[in-house]
């Protein structure tokens, strides 16, 4: 427990299937204020299914998710309400490209929260400084490289003042040369308190900034346990050797 002992998201024997595949299979998870948790798993584990069940994006089978004591996967949820409070950043950027990068930062915090455009905009403008993006404010989509659209959609997200965020493998579309420059944002925010889940390949990464490592396989938490004990000595034969895997092909840099 990081900085409080009362847990802001807490995940309860949560069950999800598509038809008849079961994809997750009970997964129970308390996440505190300030914490960072880093997901890894293999291909299919269930490791995004498990973020978009966290802010409705997929709807859950049994089982319960809370946010501050409220149940959210409860029927009559406004999930447009949990999404301001539950951020999610996606791995392909999701930006409008017919708008400008400021015109997309502002469309959620003035159409769907109802700020005023002014405040809005000086935020936005204090974050893309922040994301080394300030002189992009009037470029469009099309004008970006890879990495710079996905600070970009970090920061619109951001702008909507989420108490969690939710990243799913934000990385993965993106030339190595442009991974770092997102995964420095990332930890920039880890450095700021910001309450984190991460899905992510980056092991490295991985090490240097989570609270906690859940492995995940077929559905299920296999093992949770710090950075320093996961990757140094696992708890688990599987968790050992997907390591070994990553070691393998030369991407288990985690000196």
């Amino acid at each position: 427990m990081k900085k409080s002992d009362q847990a802001i998201l807490k995940v309860t024997d949560l069950h999800k299937q598509f038809d008849q595949t079961e994809v997750l299979k009970g997964i129970d998870l308390d996440v505190y204020p300030g914490e960072v948790i880093v997901i890894v798993g293999p291909s299919g584990c269930g490791k995004s299914t498990f973020l978009r069940c966290l802010n409705g994006l997929e709807p859950i089978n049994s089982g319960r998710v809370e946010l501050n004591g409220q149940v959210i996967t409860a029927p009559g949820t406004d999930w447009s309400l949990i999404r301001q409070k539950i951020g999610m950043v996606f791995q392909n950027y999701e930006l409008f490209p017919h708008l400008n990068v400021m015109d997309n930062i502002l469309l959620g915090p003035t159409k769907v929260q109802g700020r005023k455009k002014s405040e809005a905009k000086a935020e936005a403008e204090s974050w893309l400084e922040r994301v080394d993006l300030l002189e992009k404010a009037q470029a469009y989509p099309r004008q970006l490289s890879g990495g710079q659209k996905q600070r970009v959609a970090i920061v619109r997200a951001l702008c909507m003042s989420p108490e969690v965020m939710l990243f799913d493998e934000v990385t993965a579309s993106l030339d190595p040369e442009m991974v770092r420059e997102v995964l420095d944002v990332m930890l920039n925010l880890a450095k700021g308190g910001l309450t984190m889940l991460i899905v992510t390949h980056e092991m490295a990464f991985a090490k240097a900034v989570a609270d906690r490592v859940i492995f995940m396989d077929q559905g299920y938490v296999i093992e949770t346990n710090t950075p320093e004990a996961f990757f140094n000595n696992p708890n688990t034969e599987r968790a050992r050797k997907f390591l070994n895997i990553f070691q393998f092909e030369g991407v288990h840099k985690v000196q």
